[in-house]
């Protein structure tokens, strides 16, 4: 199924307000209440729309601080990428890895309370890694732009 104009409206939308009634939806792409909600329907039936999730914010949460952590492996072999992937996966401070081109083959995007706490995820998880040949930590000093929002 391929997007229409009416669809990429209502994806726009709801990625940005997810809670938004059907009936206000519906107003703000121009369709009737029963038209949009079929849409929406469609939509999550497609798999355009995967999830609907509450995001919370990380300060108040106690977990101010963000770690972008570069990991290199040993090798390139299927049972060493399986095996890191698997347990990076476990990890409950990782809320992204990224398997990478370039110069690092891992990515991970790590919250923590602060260094301290960061310095607990390394020795607690991090450095328990299978296959980890080198890893380096880049602390993110501010974040200027963050959006959960693909393009429609």
């Amino acid at each position: 199924m391929s997007l229409d104009a009416t669809d990429r409206r209502i994806l726009t939308v709801l990625q940005r307000q997810g809670r938004i009634s059907n009936a206000e939806l519906a107003e703000r792409v121009n369709l009737s209440a029963s038209a949009c909600h079929r849409r929406v329907q469609r939509l999550e039936s497609d798999g355009y729309i995967r999830d609907y999730v509450a995001l919370l914010d990380a300060r108040k949460m106690g977990r101010p601080t963000t770690v972008f952590v570069e990991i290199t492996l040993s090798g390139q072999a299927d049972e060493v990428l399986d095996a890191f992937e698997r347990e990076v996966a476990r990890i409950p401070d990782v809320l992204e890895c990224h398997l990478m081109a370039g110069t690092a083959d891992y990515l991970l995007k790590v919250l923590a309370e602060d260094t301290e706490d960061f310095a607990r995820i390394h020795r607690q998880y991090l450095a328990r890694l299978p296959g980890v040949a080198q890893m380096q930590s880049s602390f993110a000093l501010r974040t200027v732009c963050k959006t959960t929002a693909i393009p429609v």
